[in-house]
């Protein structure tokens, strides 16, 4: 077995035949909170639109998004290793990966990752012309983000350029537009993502500073927590933002009181210098995702009795 430290113990990955499981591994299928990550913006947008008027098969776009999140995940993580496969064989927490550890061919790699983007491609001609516009545009930022560390401080901001774009698609799908709500919620996921990011960065900081990577747990050091309160604090304000927007109720207000919580016990219980207490807070995001997911739903549900 060649699993990361993070990964999933006893994944179904391991039940696998013993030659896929790298390729398994290299697009982190025993890893999915990367996919719920990327996923959740999707959401977050298709209830944006909900909430904005938008009239759709829901449960479609869900499955449809869900499909993409899992290829372009994989295919992200495919492209990263590749670009990243000299520093990952000198960070201890990423020198098992299927790459640096001579299990998967750099040919390999890229053959993967051709078969993953054409996935995401049958999923994005299901959708309308805006949101394939926009989808696009979000090429250039996945192609520069395994380069951002070499050269800022800030690779965490363009990571959540990154990986929230999905709001933007899940609203255009819709909407076959995008307005200043879908803005807002697209905004409110960078500064989620700067936080959960911050914290997962915290676990390699010290191999990172040896081979010269930067992040922003590098930069905000002992001072990460008033940093972490800024980053998720705007993210519920954006959150409100967006919901007075399309004229909420107060049950849309009401229901981002467990998300608010939940950042709070984050930050209160988090321990930079522990790595398993980093993964644990970063890997509970899923849960604050979802937990944000619930405001939309509860003020859609509303308007819909």
């Amino acid at each position: 077995m060649n699993a990361t430290p993070d990964a999933v113990p006893n994944s179904w990955v391991d039940r696998t035949p013993a030659n896929i499981q790298p390729y398994l591994r290299l697009m982190r299928a025993d890893r999915p909170i990367g996919t719920w990550l990327l996923y959740i913006p999707c959401l977050w947008g298709l209830a944006a639109a909900a909430m904005s008027g938008g009239d759709a098969n829901f449960a479609w776009f869900v499955l449809l998004f869900a499909i993409g999140a899992y290829a372009m995940r994989g295919a992200g993580c495919v492209y990263n290793d590749i670009v990243d496969q000299d520093f990952d064989g000198l960070v201890e927490r990423t020198a098992a990966r299927p790459i640096p550890a001579g299990l998967v061919t750099t040919k390999q790699a890229w053959l993967l990752l051709t078969g993953l983007c054409l996935i995401g491609l049958l999923v994005l001609i299901q959708l309308n012309q805006t949101a394939i516009i926009v989808a696009l545009a979000s090429l250039f930022f996945v192609g520069v983000y395994p380069f951002m560390k070499r050269i800022t401080w800030w690779p965490q901001a363009w990571l959540g350029l990154t990986f929230n774009w999905g709001a933007l698609v899940g609203y255009a799908g819709v909407a076959s537009e995008l307005t200043a709500p879908a803005l807002a919620v697209y905004a409110a996921g960078i500064f989620w993502t700067l936080g959960y990011d911050t914290i997962y960065a915290h676990q390699d900081k010290d191999d990172d500073a040896l081979i010269g990577v930067k992040s922003t747990a590098r930069r905000f050091g002992d001072n990460t927590k008033p940093w972490l309160i800024g980053f998720y604090a705007s993210t519920i304000i954006l959150i409100v933002v967006s919901g007075a927007m399309t004229n909420a109720s107060a049950i849309f207000y009401a229901a981002l009181l467990p998300a608010a919580a939940h950042f709070i016990w984050q930050i209160r219980t988090l321990d930079i210098a522990n790595s398993h207490n980093c993964l644990i807070r970063f890997k509970s995001n899923r849960a604050a995702g979802l937990l944000l997911l619930l405001a939309p739903i509860c003020e859609v549900i509303f308007r819909s009795v």
